[in-house]
């Protein structure tokens, strides 16, 4: 099989509905966009994407999934918080969650990650926009 090479910058944001389901829309607006990189699923490979997370002024996105595959993430910009929004994993980190992981992640502030999969991207069990709560 040849290389594969993809133009990031002139690679267009889509919404993640497709992926994330019919919650990576809030209040009318996409919080999940995507740029699928590469899915090579019906060979029998993965998916890769770059997954771009904007939650909305005083609020955090919840996301409770299970891995169907291997997911690698690299935060590229942003990161996971906590539920009174500080920052838990900023930009530079990576993460593994194997298959059959059951996982989860609250984010913050607008997170930008790389996201690769070896087979099936996660099972999305909710997703759900919350109130950022008090430091306590």
């Amino acid at each position: 099989m040849a290389s594969i090479h993809v133009d990031i910058a002139a690679t267009e944001w889509t919404s993640g509905v497709p992926f994330y389901g019919p919650d990576a829309v809030y209040d009318g607006k996409d919080i999940v966009q995507l740029k699928v990189l590469v899915d090579r699923r019906r060979e029998g490979g993965g998916i890769s994407w770059i997954a771009r997370f904007l939650p909305p002024p005083g609020k955090l996105i919840k996301i409770v999934a299970v891995a169907l595959s291997d997911e690698h993430i690299f935060n590229l910009e942003g990161g996971r918080g906590t539920k009174s929004g500080q920052p838990a994993r900023n930009a530079g980190g990576y993460g593994l969650n194997t298959k059959g992981q059951p996982h989860s992640a609250m984010i913050a502030t607008e997170t930008v990650s790389l996201i690769v999969y070896t087979g099936e991207p996660d099972e999305i069990k909710s997703m759900e926009v919350v109130d950022i709560s008090p430091a306590g």
